[in-house]
């Protein structure tokens, strides 16, 4: 069965300097797919907790929490090359240690980098909404893939979803009522006005310009013993 993408990639988007940032940062920062499980104490070269942020954009949230929680590691996902290059340009500039970034698809990475119950934590922050209804089928937040973040998350690891798009949070809404695998430990609509514990997106603000709401939700794995 061929598997839905989330995304359609594009090419020829990249400005000269992420093209070079990612020949010149690739080696200090980049994280090659394979079909071997990722070794995060090899990585990273301690023991701290493991954060994925799944779909970084050009990086902005992802290197404002690592440079604030540096007794925590960042893996980020992102299909975009311009968003790499713009986020190895920041990491560089800050001198971040504490981040890693892997190029593809994130269900990829899942189901075959990430071991079973080794993050802490799973950020999605303003995924795609795919707003037409033909394409809805291609939303990242769907019944199977919050089974498979569930899978990688440690016991009582949580979940952050982070969207502007009212449809997308109608049916985010669905999907977490219907699932077996969370609780939902805080659920918020906002203005952008209240302070939040995560940095604010570059997608964010330009929905809180269209004045949309924000919808947050902090889910939690729910422990079997």
């Amino acid at each position: 069965m061929r598997t839905i993408k989330s995304f359609v990639r594009r090419t020829g988007r990249k400005t000269s300097g992420q093209h070079s940032a990612i020949n010149q940062l690739w080696s200090e920062y980049g994280v090659n797919f394979s079909k071997k499980k990722l070794n995060f104490y090899s990585l990273y070269r301690n023991n701290f907790p493991i954060h994925l942020e799944i779909g970084f954009g050009n990086g902005e949230a992802l290197i404002a929490s690592a440079e604030s929680n540096t007794d925590k590691n960042y893996l980020g996902i992102e299909v975009y090359d311009s968003g790499i290059g713009s986020c190895l340009i920041k990491a560089k500039k800050k001198q971040i240690n504490n981040i890693k970034i892997c190029s593809g698809d994130a269900r990829d990475v899942l189901e075959v980098q990430i071991a079973d119950k080794s993050l802490e934590r799973i950020n999605i922050y303003f995924p795609d909404p795919w707003p037409k209804k033909r394409h809805h089928k291609r939303r990242l937040i769907q019944k199977d893939f919050l089974r498979l973040c569930a899978s990688k998350l440690k016991k009582t690891g949580q979940l952050h979803i982070a969207t502007d798009w009212n449809n997308y949070a109608e049916h985010i809404i669905e999907i977490i009522e219907k699932n077996t695998d969370f609780i939902v430990s805080k659920h918020l609509k906002h203005n952008g006005k209240i302070k939040l514990e995560r940095p604010t997106t570059k997608f964010e603000k330009k929905g809180l310009k269209k004045g949309h709401f924000i919808w947050d939700w902090v889910l939690t794995k729910i422990s079997l013993g």
